[in-house]
C-alpha cells in the first residue's frame, strides 16, 4: 500500500506541456505495474529515459536449486558470514526460492561503494535492514534508512544504496507480485483501519528529491530472467525534477509494528505485516505474553498443511527454540508438524513478556534450497525435538 505523494515541480495537469528553462519539453514517464490498472507514478525527466547510449553483455545472475532434498525441518546459521561479497549485487546470496518469492542474505563490504544503479525488472523487493544504515536513492528521491527498517522497492524503480560505514546485514525478499499491506487491515478506500498494527504515519516515503544533471556515463544493471543486463546512459537516471502518484519506494520500521496480544496464545497471522501472491511477511516484536491465569505463552504444535514457514531471527531469545542464533533461519516445510523444543513449554509458563525480534515469511507453495544455502545448513536440526 502507498498513499498519494508528490515531490518537486509538476504541471497542474498531467500529459500537458511542461517546459524546461530552454523551452524544450520535460519527458514524462509513467511508472507502474499491472498494465495501466495498478498503482503508478508520473515522473518528469530532463532527458527521455529511452535514450540508451549502449548496451553491454548480460551477466548470468540466477540461483541454482537443489533437487531431491528430503522433506525435513531446516536450520541455517549465517551469523559468522559477516561479508558475502564486495558490492550490493555480488553480495546477494539467494538461499530459498519458488515461483512466487526468493529469500536472500546480503552482507556487502562496507568499504565498497555502489558505483552503478540497479533495477529489478520483474519483481518487487523488500529489503530488511538487520544491521546498517544509509540512504536509498531513486528517481523519486532520497529515503534515509536505519537498522530495523523494511525498504519496500517496487519493481522497475531504478535505485542505488549509499551505506554508512559499519557492518551491513540485509535480508532480501524478492516478490514476483506486488507487495502490499494486509487487505484485512484496509477499508474499501485503501486506508489502514483503526485496529491495524500500523498506520500511514509509520510509512516513510522519499523525503528529498535528487535531480542529478551532471553528464557522464551511467550504468544501470537490470535484473530479468536470470541475468543482469547492462545498460549505459549519458545522463543520470535521477534527472527527475518532479513526480506524483502512488508508486514509490518507502520504509517501514519493524519497531513501529504494534503487536496484537490476547488472553491466550495468538496465532501467527496477528504478526502479518505485508502480503503478496502466495506469501506473507510477518514481524515478531517485543510484546506482553498472554494474560489468562492458565495461559501457555509458548506456541502450540501445529502442522504446516498449506505453507512453508521461514523464520529469520533478528534479536532477543526465542523461548520456543534451542540452539538458534541471531541471523539464523529456521525452515518448516508444509506437510509435517512442528512446535516448541522439549522443555520450553513448561519453561514459558509464568513469563510475562518477550523481547524477541524476527521476520517470518510464509509461502503457500513449497520453497527449495539453493546450492548457496547448503554450507549454512545444520544437519542435526531435524532431530532436535528428541
Amino acid at each position: 500500500m502507498a498513499y498519494y505523494y508528490r515531490l518537486g515541480t509538476i504541471p497542474p495537469k498531467r500529459h500537458t506541456q511542461f517546459r524546461q528553462p530552454d523551452g524544450s519539453l520535460y519527458a514524462e514517464q509513467l511508472v507502474g505495474t499491472l498494465g495501466f490498472h495498478g498503482v503508478s507514478s508520473l515522473l518528469y525527466h530532463i532527458h527521455p529515459p529511452t535514450q540508451i547510449s549502449r548496451i553491454g553483455e548480460p551477466v548470468p545472475y540466477a540461483a541454482v536449486e537443489v533437487k531431491n532434498r528430503p522433506l525435513a525441518p531446516g536450520h541455517m546459521r549465517t551469523l559468522t558470514q559477516t561479508i558475502t561479497g564486495t558490492d550490493y549485487l555480488s553480495a546477494r546470496q539467494t538461499l530459498l526460492v519458488n515461483n512466487d518469492v526468493t529469500i536472500s542474505i546480503c552482507n556487502p563490504d562496507p568499504s565498497h561503494s555502489m558505483d552503478y544503479y540497479y533495477k529489478n525488472a520483474q519483481a518487487d523487493e523488500v529489503v530488511f535492514v538487520h544491521e546498517g544504515s544509509g540512504e536509498l536513492l531513486s528517481p523519486m528521491g532520497k529515503l534515509e534508512f536505519q537498522q530495523g527498517d523494511y525498504l519496500v522497492i517496487p519493481r522497475t524503480v531504478i535505485h542505488q544504496f549509499k551505506f554508512q560505514p559499519g557492518p551491513i546485514r540485509l535480508l532480501i525478499i524478492e516478490a514476483f507480485s506486488p507487495v502490499e499491506t494486509c487487505r484485512r487491515y484496509r477499508n474499501q478506500f485503501g486506508q489502514l483501519l483503526e485496529h491495524a498494527p500500523y498506520c500511514e504515519r509509520d510509512i516513510r516515503p522519499p523525503a528529498e528529491l535528487i535531480t542529478q544533471t551532471e553528464p557522464g556515463e551511467y550504468r544501470v544493471q537490470i535484473k530479468k530472467e536470470g541475468f543482469l543486463h547492462q545498460y549505459f546512459y549519458n545522463f543520470s537516471p535521477f534527472d527527475v525534477v518532479g513526480w506524483d502518484g502512488f508508486f514509490y519506494p518507502y520504509a517501514f520500521s519493524i519497531y513501529d509494528f504494534e503487536p496484537i496480544t490476547g488472553r491466550i496464545h495468538q496465532p501467527p497471522p496477528v504478526h502479518q505485516t505485508f502480503e503478496g501472491h502466495n506469501f506473507v511477511i510477518c514481524s515478531f516484536v517485543p510484546r506482553l505474553f498472554d494474560y489468562h491465569p492458565l495461559a501457555i505463552p509458548a506456541p502450540y504444535n501445529h502442522s504446516n498443511v498449506d505453507s512453508d514457514e521461514v523464520l529469520y531471527y533478528v534479536a532477543g531469545n526465542f523461548m520456543s527454540r534451542k540452539g538458534v542464533d541471531i541471523a539464523s533461519f529456521t525452515i518448516h516445510p508444509g506437510g509435517i508438524p512442528h512446535g516448541p523444543h522439549p522443555g520450553t513449554v513448561e519453561a514459558s509458563i509464568g513469563k510475562k513478556e518477550t523481547h524477541e525480534l524476527a521476520v517470518m515469511i510464509d509461502t503457500f507453495k513449497p520453497l527449495h534450497l539453493t546450492e548457496a544455502a547448503l554450507p549454512y545448513l545444520d544437519e542435526n536440526y531435524p532431530l532436535s525435538w528428541k
